[in-house]
Parts: C-alpha cells; structure tokens; sequence
C-alpha cells in the first residue's frame, strides 16, 4: 500500500523533528513551504500521489488552506491534514470547508497523537482508493460483458457499434465535449438493446431498406430496452440517458415521447443520433460525401453545430497501415477493411468491425467445425 506521508512547513527545525520521531513508522516527505510541496505533488502526478499531506496553516506566499485546496486539485484522493499554531474557530471553519480537511490539529501536538491521526489517515486513503478501483473494475468489467454478449449474439449491431464508436469520438473532439468517456461508452452499448430484435429486422435497417410499421416499431423500442439494461450498473445513469435518447431528432420528434428537444437533449445523444444516421448512409452505399449532404439536407434532425464538427472530422485523414492477415493473425484493434466470408459466401463479420478477443474467439470456433474461411483478410492498423 501506498504509504508516502508529506509534511509541509516553512521551519527546517519542525520537519526535523518530524522525521526524527516518525522515521521507521512511515514513508516520510518533506517540503519546505507550500511551493515546494506544490512541485512535489505534481511530480508524483495523479496517479501515485502522496496518501497523507499535512501543512502548516501560516507559510509565506500561500496560507495552508489555499495551498490545500490546490492539492485537492491536483491529487484529490490524497488526504489532507493540517498542523497549526492557530486555534481560532474562524481558521479551523475555514480549513474544513475550503481545504476538505480530514483532520485538524493544533500546535504542541504530541508524538503520539501524530502517529495515531497518521494512521487514520493513511486508512482512510486505503479506503478511498479501495473503493475507487472495485468501482473502476466493476464498470469496465460490466461494460465488456455487455459488448462481449453483443458481439456474440448479433455482430452485426456489435460491428456498427464499433463504427460509430470512432465517429463520436472524433465529432466530440471537434465540438470539445467533456468528459468523453460517457459518450465512448454510450456508443459502444448503443446497439445492446438490438440483442431482443430478429436479425432480418437488423439486416434491413442496416441496409437502410424500408420497414414495415410494425418492425418498425420494434426497432425503436432498442434504445428503451438498452437504457434499461446499462442503467442497472452503477455510475452509468448518464449513459444509458444518451442511449435512451440516441434516435431523438433535435425538433423533439422520435422516441422517447416527450417535450425535450434542441439543446435540452442530450449532447451525447445529439452526437450519437447524428454518427448512427451518418453510419447508416455509408452501409447503405454513400460514400462520405455524399452522406454528409445527405445529412444536412434533413431539416431539424440535427444539431447543426454538430452537422459542421463531422464535416469537419471528414477532413482529418487518421494514419493507417494496411496489411494482408490470416484469420490466426488478427490481433485486437486491427480494424477489417472487407467483409470476413465463408468459402460458401456467406458473410460472416461485415467491413469497418474492429477486431475483439470475442471475434477472434468466433473465428476459431467457426474454423474448428471444420468450416472454411476466404484468407487473407485484408485489415486497417492505426499507427
């Protein structure tokens, strides 16, 4: 466990004491004054920061409180103490509510008490950053199952997914969008509700073929099915709102019923209903340009601010090497620049998927019954 404790004062006699009484006991740090401390702290970066910082309320330039409340900036799971010769309410009240103060101790402290608050405190950092892993675990483990189960029950909706997936992230680079993460993860579980959807449903919106009514009704009742499917695992309440809203026109009309239109939808969701919508031209035989047009010719579908980030992304040429692959020489994020196809033509996994552990897993169980496969493949590696 990360146990590195920093002290920081502007009296070199007070730190010496400090690591004379605590050395053995804990990692010890010490800066002299807060712009030293500042250094230090950004040298370690966010992601190996100092578990416990402890400061001195009166420092030239920057008192405790503002020289803290920077570090909660910097390193917010760091817990931050202070040690001061001020005992006035005001300076405590201050400390607490400005610089999220875990402790507060005044001056003589003794050794003792030093050592009992560190130890609370470096608790506390081992909860907190407990805490944050299992949830960062949990989330991306949910995530991948989900896509996982999608690429296995319908690779085709897996594979527009993946392609969509680089359109928003390049549209929301362009429109400034942060965080992008909701967004990035909105795109990739956009297709999780096609999983309940007959698979001819599928092919012919892919193909952007005429519905019936009633298919057509059961291909918009997707996004409701993924929201609620995404909701259930924590944290991605903001997700599964972009889904819900991912076939939302910017005049109001589309599902879900209700009065939100323009900028009161979602901006993930105006970006993913534009990128889906975009995806679904090329499929259907546009090239780029003529998509683009496309899409700006339908009045009041799109947020037309967004209209003008993809035209612009258009215009960005991503660096890609192209290579001739077996199907035992596909490797994760090669993108498939044609149609993977059995030697009896059926289409097995169509252009533009990125390649996953789970397609790969596919493959080889396909081959393994004594099937056939065209080979080489011809794929797209991003340098």
């Amino acid at each position: 466990m990360n146990a590195a404790v920093l002290f920081v004062d502007d009296d070199p006699n007070l730190l010496a004491g400090v690591v004379r009484n605590l050395r053995g006991r804990f990692e010890l740090h010490t800066a002299l004054g807060a712009q030293q401390a500042l250094a230090a702290v950004r040298q370690r970066g966010p992601y190996t920061p100092f578990a416990v910082i402890v400061a001195d309320m009166q420092m030239p330039g920057i008192n405790g409180v503002d020289f803290l409340t920077q570090v909660a900036e910097l390193a917010p799971l760091t817990v931050r103490m202070m040690l001061t010769g001020q005992s006035d309410q005001q300076t405590a009240i201050d400390a607490v509510n400005k610089g999220n103060i875990f402790r507060f101790m005044t001056k003589p402290c003794s050794v003792e008490l030093l050592r009992l608050t560190l130890d609370a405190g470096l608790e506390q950092f081992r909860l907190v950053t407990a805490e944050k892993e299992l949830l960062a675990k949990t989330l991306g483990g949910s995530v991948k199952l989900l896509t996982d189960v999608l690429a296995m029950a319908q690779p085709k909706a897996f594979g527009r997914a993946a392609r969509v997936r680089r359109l928003v992230q390049q549209i929301g680079a362009r429109r400034g969008i942060e965080p992008m993460w909701p967004l990035e993860i909105a795109a990739m579980l956009s297709q999780v509700g096609c999983v309940t959807l007959p698979e001819n449903v599928l092919d012919q919106v892919y193909r952007a073929q005429a519905l019936t009514a009633a298919d057509s009704a059961l291909f918009l009742s997707h996004p409701k099915v993924g929201a609620e499917l995404v909701a259930n695992v924590p944290r991605l309440g903001p997700v599964a709102e972009i889904i819900a809203y991912q076939e939302k026109r910017f005049d109001g009309s589309g599902p879900p019923d209700g009065g939100r239109e323009g900028e009161e939808i979602p901006i993930g969701a105006r970006v993913l209903k534009l990128a889906l919508d975009f995806d679904a031209l090329l499929t259907s035989g546009h090239d780029e340009q003529q998509a683009a047009q496309e899409v700006a010719r339908r009045k009041g579908w799109y947020d037309s601010n967004l209209i003008r980030c993809l035209a612009g992304s258009l215009s960005v040429q991503l660096d890609y090497e192209e290579r001739q692959v077996n199907i035992a020489e596909l490797a994760d994020g090669m993108i498939l620049d044609e149609h993977v196809i059995s030697c009896e033509g059926d289409i097995l996994i169509t252009r533009g998927h990125e390649v996953t552990a789970a397609m790969r897993h596919r493959l080889t169980n396909y081959l393994r019954s004594v099937r056939s496969v065209k080979q080489p493949v011809r794929v797209r590696l991003p340098r």
